[in-house]
């Protein structure tokens, strides 16, 4: 019986965030240096992968002449 149940006691209130430290300009350029270098490794890896769900991604302008043909 659900009704008979005890009411679980109510949520102590919340407590506000601590304030962040204040970065110094040289601390804010190695942040963003390192970044930017995450994203230029990961904008490397993608560019890398030709596949899909739907099978090879390539347009009709990256098809190029081979030994064997022409893809």
């Amino acid at each position: 019986m659900g009704f008979l149940s005890p009411k679980p006691p109510a949520l102590p209130p919340v407590q506000p965030a601590p304030d962040a430290p204040e970065l110094t300009d040289e601390e804010k350029a190695e942040i963003r240096k390192q970044k930017n270098a995450l994203e230029r490794k990961r904008k490397g890896r993608r560019s890398t992968i030709l596949t899909g769900p739907l099978g090879i991604q390539e347009d009709q302008e990256d098809a190029t002449n081979t030994l064997l043909g022409k893809n």
